[in-house]
C-alpha cells in the first residue's frame, strides 16, 4: 500500500478519537457553565496537560524547530522567557485566580472577573476585555490554521487549502460539541503525543547520523538550510543577538499572566490546593517538550546536510519535524508521530475558539439578555465557535507572516492588555475599576502599535507592559475603589491561604470557614 494511504489512516484514527472524545464529553455537559468552564471539576493532571497542549500550539513542533534551525541557540532566549513564565504563572497566580474568581460572585470568563473583581456597574472593562480577546484571538486562530495547511502541504504533498478547511472542520466540530470538557480532555491526548513524539523523533535522528556528535559541528562548519557554508555562531547565545533582542525573547515569559485559555484552566481547578501538583506537572511537561525541540533543530542540521532529502519549506525551514518524521518511520507509525503536530494545532485552535465564543456570549450577549435561557446560550456559543473559525480560515488562506510572528503579535496583544490587570487584581487591593481600564487599554494600543511599526527596535511585550502597568497604577491612585472591593480582596486572599494550608477541604469548605473566622472574631 501506498505512503498516502498509512498516513490518512493515522490520521483518520486521530480525528475518530477526537470526535469521540467531543462526544462524550457532550454527555457530561448539561448546563451552559459546564461547557464554559466544565462546572469547576478540572483535575490537575488534566489541567496541567490542557494548559500546556493549549499553550504551545504548532508554535513548539514547527515554528520554534524552524527558528533554532536557521539562526541558531540565539534563540533560545524565547524558551527561557517562556519556561519562567510557565512557573511562575502556576506558582502565583494560579492558586489565587482559582479563588478569586469564585468569590468574586462566581466569575467563569476573565472579563466577567475583572468586573466583578473591581466592582464595575458600567460595563465598559467587561466589553472592552471582550473585545480585546475577539480581536487578538482572530490572529492567534489564524496561525493555527497556517500550521495546519502547512502541515498538509509537507505531510501529503497536498493543497495548503484543503488542509485549512480538513483540520479547522474536525477541530471545530469536537469544540462545537463538547465544549471546555472536550477541549481539555482531548488536550490530555494531544499534550502525550507532542510529549511523546519529541522525544522520539529526535532521538531516532540523531542515531541515524553517521556519527551523532556531528551535532555539535556540522552546523559550525557544514552547508546547511539557508547557510551554504555552516553558521559559526550558531551555537553562541549571544552572537548577532542584541540586549534589546535578549529582552524582548525573555518577555515572551510576561505574556503568560494575560492569556485567556491558559489562565481558564486555573479557573476550572476543583481549588487552590491543586495548583501545587499541577504546577508539577506542567513544568516537568513543558521543560521536556523544549528540549526534544531544541534537540529536533540540531539534528536536522546535520541530517538534511548528509542524506539525501531536503526540508520541504525553504523559506521559514518550519517543517523539519514532520520531515523527519517521515522518512524514518513506516508511513503508519510516521503518520502516529505526525498526529503530534495535529495535536498541537487543535489543542490551542479549540481553547482559543471556546474563550472567544464565551467573550461574545458571556460577555457581550448576556450584557443585551441579561435572562436567557440555558438552551439559548448553549446554541449561542456553539454558534460563535464556527463563526469564529470561519474567520480564521479567510484569514489563513493568504497568510502574511510566519507561524511564530502570528503567535508572538496575539501573544503580546494579551501578554500587555491582560497581564498587568491581572497580576495587580490578585496582589493589589488598591486596583480601581478606572485603572483596570486604562491599563487594559493603554496594553492593547501600545502592543498593537508597537509591533506595527517599531518591532524591529524591541519585541512589543516590553513597551506593553511597562506602559499598561504605569496607566493601571496612576489611574488607581487617582481613583478610589467601589465599596466593598477591598474587603472582598481580603475575604479571596483569606480564602486562598486556607485552602493552601488545609488541601483536603473544598474551596466552598475553605471559604466558609474564612468567613465563620471573621464572624467569630467579630462577636468577640
Amino acid at each position: 500500500m501506498s505512503e498516502g494511504f498509512w498516513l490518512v489512516l493515522a490520521i483518520i484514527l486521530y480525528f475518530g478519537v477526537m470526535v469521540a472524545i467531543g462526544f462524550y464529553s457532550w454527555l457530561q455537559t448539561q448546563k451552559y457553565d459546564d461547557y464554559v468552564l466544565g462546572d469547576r471539576g478540572l483535575n490537575p493532571v488534566v489541567a496541567a496537560l490542557s494548559a500546556g497542549a493549549s499553550d504551545m500550539s504548532g508554535w513548539l513542533l514547527m515554528g520554534l524547530p524552524g527558528a533554532l534551525f536557521v539562526s541558531g541557540l540565539s534563540e533560545l532566549w524565547i524558551v527561557f522567557g517562556l519556561f519562567i513564565g510557565t512557573w511562575a504563572n502556576w506558582k502565583f497566580v494560579a492558586p489565587r485566580l482559582r479563588a478569586y474568581t469564585e468569590v468574586s460572585n462566581n466569575s467563569i470568563t476573565l472579563p466577567s472577573f475583572f468586573e466583578n473583581r473591581t466592582h464595575d456597574q458600567s460595563r465598559i472593562l467587561r466589553v472592552t476585555s471582550a473585545v480585546i480577546i475577539i480581536f487578538f484571538f482572530t490572529f492567534y486562530v489564524s496561525s493555527g490554521m497556517v500550521s495546519g495547511g502547512r502541515y498538509f502541504e509537507s505531510t501529503f504533498d497536498g493543497d495548503y487549502l484543503t488542509g485549512v478547511l480538513i483540520i479547522g472542520s474536525v477541530t471545530v466540530l469536537y469544540t462545537f460539541i463538547g465544549g471546555f470538557l472536550a477541549v481539555s480532555y482531548t488536550d490530555v491526548v494531544q499534550g502525550t503525543l507532542m510529549f511523546l513524539a519529541l522525544l522520539i523523533v529526535p532521538m531516532l535522528a540523531l542515531f541515524a547520523l553517521n556519527d551523532p556528535s556531528d551535532i555539535l559541528t556540522w552546523p559550525t562548519e557544514q552547508p546547511y538550510g539557508p547557510w551554504e557554508n555552516g553558521n559559526p555562531d550558531y551555537f553562541n547565545l549571544v552572537a548577532g543577538v542584541s540586549a534589546a533582542t535578549i529582552i524582548g525573547n525573555l518577555a515572551w515569559g510576561l505574556g503568560y499572566f494575560g492569556q485567556p485559555h491558559i489562565v481558564t484552566r486555573f479557573m476550572a481547578l476543583r481549588s487552590p490546593a491543586q495548583a501545587k501538583t499541577a504546577r508539577r506537572t506542567g513544568t516537568i511537561w513543558v521543560f521536556i517538550c523544549y528540549v526534544g525541540a531544541v534537540l529536533t533543530a540540531m539534528v536536522s542540521t546535520a541530517y538534511f546536510g548528509q542524506k539525501s532529502a531536503s526540508v520541504t519549506d525553504q523559506e521559514g525551514f518550519e517543517t523539519v519535524f514532520l520531515d523527519l518524521a517521515r522518512i524514518m518511520f513506516h508511513p503508519l507509525i510516521a503518520g502516529i508521530v505526525l498526529t503530534a503536530v495535529l495535536a498541537a494545532i487543535m489543542s490551542t485552535m479549540s481553547s482559543q475558539l471556546l474563550v472567544t465564543s464565551s467573550a461574545l456570549i458571556e460577555d457581550l450577549y448576556r450584557i443585551v439578555n441579561k435572562n436567557p435561557s440555558q438552551t439559548s446560550l448553549l446554541v449561542l456559543s456553539r454558534t460563535m465557535v464556527v463563526v469564529i473559525a470561519l474567520i480564521g480560515m479567510l484569514m489563513a488562506l493568504n497568510p502574511s507572516d510566519t507561524i511564530l510572528g502570528l503567535v508572538g503579535f496575539a501573544w503580546a496583544g494579551f501578554g500587555s492588555a491582560f497581564g498587568p490587570v491581572v497580576i495587580a487584581s490578585l496582589y493589589w487591593r488598591r486596583l480601581t475599576s478606572q485603572g483596570a481600564l486604562a491599563g487594559m487599554i493603554v496594553g492593547a494600543i501600545t502592543s498593537f502599535v508597537w509591533g506595527s511599526f517599531f518591532g524591529d527596535i524591541i519585541y512589543e511585550m516590553v513597551p506593553g507592559v511597562i506602559l499598561a502597568t504605569l496607566a493601571m497604577v496612576l489611574v488607581s491612585l487617582a481613583t478610589r475603589p467601589k465599596e466593598g472591593v477591598e474587603e472582598e480582596f481580603d475575604e479571596a486572599i483569606a480564602a486562598t491561604d486556607y485552602a493552601l494550608d488545609h488541601p483536603e477541604v473544598s474551596f466552598p469548605d475553605a471559604l466558609e470557614a474564612v468567613k465563620g473566622n471573621r464572624t467569630g472574631s467579630a462577636a468577640v
